[in-house]
């Protein structure tokens, strides 16, 4: 949300409160434009310019960036105190946790008196209470920015030796490494360890700031270009793949041996990845994994894995690395001597999809999903997940159409990701989830964990996730949200030669026209997305290319398409896989043989997660139930239907539905403007997170606000749903 500044009738009132004498018009008008609405610069500014500038504006300085000129203003301030209170005030600013105890103690060592706080706290400037507080973070800043290094490092010796090393080791090492003179071996495996402890406890950012200030302060050539390849995994872990690439280069300044060498490569190669997700990565990460393969097995077929998953997403794009050529180098490796992880059975599946087809990688596909649910659970799994290019299983179980280990793996990759502090990974694991949600028919939260994900990604620098999102607005079938989001993802698609997003786009765009009844246009653009096989969304394209061809004018693709889809729900054997397929072949029937496969495709579906696809075929079967004028028996899969539809939010098929109801002689209203519409996406996570016994600090820990931004929030929903307590939220 963007925060508008005051408005300048509302900045003069308070500009005239905070100067407290005249002010000339003039000098009035020219402090409220250049504070530019903000209240801080109007209480601050006037500070820095004297009394004859504020009468009459002589010799009022020039503008200058908002931000420097309110650091200045304090600046003029912190100089013109007592030195001991200065250099108190440099020592608070390199101790950011504010621990008031911690700051007297390093006092103690620089000999600065109680005192000395006194003037800084008449000045406004800092507060110590139970804890230490600056008036504005710009002072924290303005002071430690205009500190002499040596300065700085003085106060950092002296925060090193108040921290207790046995209760706060992390924060002691950091201290030290901000007070070193310069290069230092035992600083820098103190960061190390440090580094350690961080990410055993989810602090990936906070581990690669360890690392990275670790391969600053290593003497030793060698030992730096290991501990910067470490650094740049981290940093890349954390979302931070230009800082990764500078560390990359470090390391490659020192002398690396061959496997280092080629994990340099390795690592450039995913960090390309995790910036297109396309073009050039995969033939990248093949060139890399080949490199390895006679130095470390192991991390050879990781890196194969890597290439594999970069060719899905380059898709029908992709030139050089595609993923049948990875595959056949996967099949050409020797087996791993020791027992196969979850990773092993992976990469060894998906080869066998890209060489030998689908039917024949379900078998390894479905142990390797199998043994991922077993390591995750000890967190081996997604430990090793949070080193990669964003290859997880999640794509794969919906490949399978096995709708259980999908909502497992996908919510268990978020809850890691999550504790890691893995923004790398996390908006793709909430991407994931997010489409379990929607399968689920649980549109407010999906919406609530795309949002999420965008967030990140934005903050971040990132691509985005946009998968989900076009499958969401596909099924609330908004044509002009989806078409939108269509030509974003496009434009995304083309720019970094994502081919996977084209077939996701047709295939939205397609549920998009059979919602609408347009099924010409559905037709069209399943055709488009069914030519290559995406990985995790060709079965549902089939799917709807069949609605649209035996609806307009393309029975003969819609029967060759049920072919395809046979060939992979008969193999699969799920509820899931085995109900969609009777459900398109009762498209395809006639009299008591496409009743019976409808009664049986609602009968597996239900026994599935599924909900959305169980009510598309109540509405098919009710549609057809109509037609052969059994107009009770469509009311009652009709009305089921619309129930469904119109209570989560897919509007096209809803209205689609209401259409065939009152065909049927039944009256029924339109769904009128529900809560989902009155509350903003904002107001929604923190609903979905309130209800569910999440407290006001967790939740702003979930969704990067402040507890009470959270309450405030709270407090307009209650408004908006007229309820009055969190009980109600449900």
């Amino acid at each position: 949300m963007m925060v508008t500044g005051v408005g300048d009738n509302d900045a003069r009132s308070l500009l005239v409160s905070a100067v407290g004498g005249p002010l000339d018009p003039q000098v009035r008008d020219r402090l409220v434009a250049e504070a530019n609405g903000n209240p801080l610069a109007l209480l601050e500014l006037p500070r820095g310019v004297t009394p004859a500038q504020l009468a009459g504006g002589f010799n009022l300085p020039g503008a200058a960036a908002l931000t420097s000129r309110i650091e200045e203003i304090f600046l003029i301030r912190v100089k013109s105190l007592p030195p001991q209170t200065q250099k108190l005030l440099l020592t608070a600013a390199a101790e950011p946790a504010g621990d008031v105890t911690l700051l007297w103690r390093a006092a103690e060592r620089l000999g600065i008196e109680a005192k000395a706080a006194a003037p800084a706290e008449n000045a406004g400037l800092l507060k110590l209470g139970a804890r230490v507080q600056f008036r504005h973070p710009l002072v924290r800043s303005a002071v430690y920015r205009d500190a002499a290094l040596h300065d700085r490092q003085v106060v950092h010796h002296a925060l090193a030796e108040a921290t207790d090393p046995q209760l706060d080791p992390d924060r002691r090492a950091w201290h030290r490494s901000r007070a070193a003179l310069g290069p230092d071996e035992a600083v820098a495996s103190e960061l190390e360890r440090s580094a350690k402890r961080a990410q055993a406890r989810g602090g990936i950012a906070a581990a690669a700031a360890f690392l990275a200030r670790a391969t600053e302060l290593t003497p030793d050539p060698v030992r730096r270009g290991a501990r910067a390849l470490t650094a740049a995994q981290a940093k890349l872990s954390a979302a931070a793949p230009d800082a990764a690439y500078e560390l990359t280069a470090t390391a490659e300044f020192g002398p690396l041996g061959e496997l280092q060498r080629a994990q340099v490569g390795r690592l450039r190669a995913k960090i390309a990845f995790a910036q297109s997700r396309g073009g050039d990565a995969a033939a990248l990460l093949l060139q890399a994994a080949k490199l390895l393969e006679p130095l470390a097995d192991t991390q050879a077929r990781e890196t194969y894995l890597e290439a594999l998953a970069a060719a899905v997403f380059a898709g029908r794009s992709g030139s050089g690395g595609g993923a049948l050529e990875v595959a056949e180098c996967v099949r050409a490796m020797p087996a791993p001597p020791t027992v196969l992880r979850a990773i092993d059975l992976l990469v060894d599946g998906l080869a066998t999809r890209f060489i030998d087809g689908y039917a024949a990688s379900l078998p390894p596909l479905k142990r390797a999903l199998s043994a991922f649910l077993r390591e995750e659970g000890s967190g081996a799994g997604i430990r090793w997940l949070w080193t990669t290019c964003q290859v997880t299983p999640e794509p794969v179980a919906p490949d399978l159409w096995d709708d259980e280990t999908w909502h497992e793996l996908a919510a268990r990759a978020v809850t890691s990701a999550r504790d890691a502090g893995a923004l790398g990974v996390l908006p793709a694991a909430l991407a994931y989830r997010a489409c379990v949600h929607v399968h689920a028919g649980e549109f407010a939260e999906a919406s609530a964990l795309i949002n999420e994900a965008h967030a990140i990604s934005e903050a971040t620098g990132n691509p985005h996730v946009r998968y989900t999102g076009l499958i969401l607005a596909a099924w609330r079938g908004h044509r002009a949200e989806v078409l939108d989001l269509i030509n974003l993802a496009l434009q995304d698609a083309n720019m970094r030669g994502e081919g996977r997003l084209l077939g996701w786009g047709g295939y939205a765009a397609a549920l998009l026209y059979n919602g609408l009844g347009e099924y010409a246009a559905a037709l069209s653009a399943a055709q488009q997305a069914a030519e290559y096989d995406d990985l995790g969304v060709l079965g549902w394209t089939l799917v709807e290319l069949i609605e649209a061809g035996v609806r307009g004018e393309g029975r003969e693709a819609a029967a060759a398409a049920l072919q395809r889809l046979q060939e992979r729900t008969r193999a699969s054997g799920t509820e899931w896989a085995l109900g969609t397929e009777a459900c398109s072949r009762a498209l395809l029937s006639d009299g008591r043989a496409a009743d019976a496969l409808y009664q049986e495709a609602i009968r597996r579906l239900a026994h599935s997660r599924i909900a959305v696809h169980l009510a598309r075929t109540r509405l098919l079967y009710g549609e057809w139930l109509r037609r052969n004028n059994r107009r009770a028996a469509a009311r009652e899969q009709l009305r089921d239907a619309y129930e469904l539809f119109s209570r989560v939010g897919a509007d096209a098929f809803a209205e689609r539905t209401r259409g065939e109801l009152l065909a049927t002689g039944e009256t029924v209203r339109k769904p009128t403007s529900e809560t989902r519409d009155a509350l903003t996406a904002q107001e929604a996570s923190i609903v979905r997170l309130a209800r569910t016994g999440h407290t006001n600090t967790q939740i702003g820990a979930q969704l990067f606000i402040s507890p009470r931004t959270v309450e405030w929030h709270l407090h307009h929903v209650f408004l908006k749903l007229g309820v009055t307590s969190r009980k109600d939220l449900h």
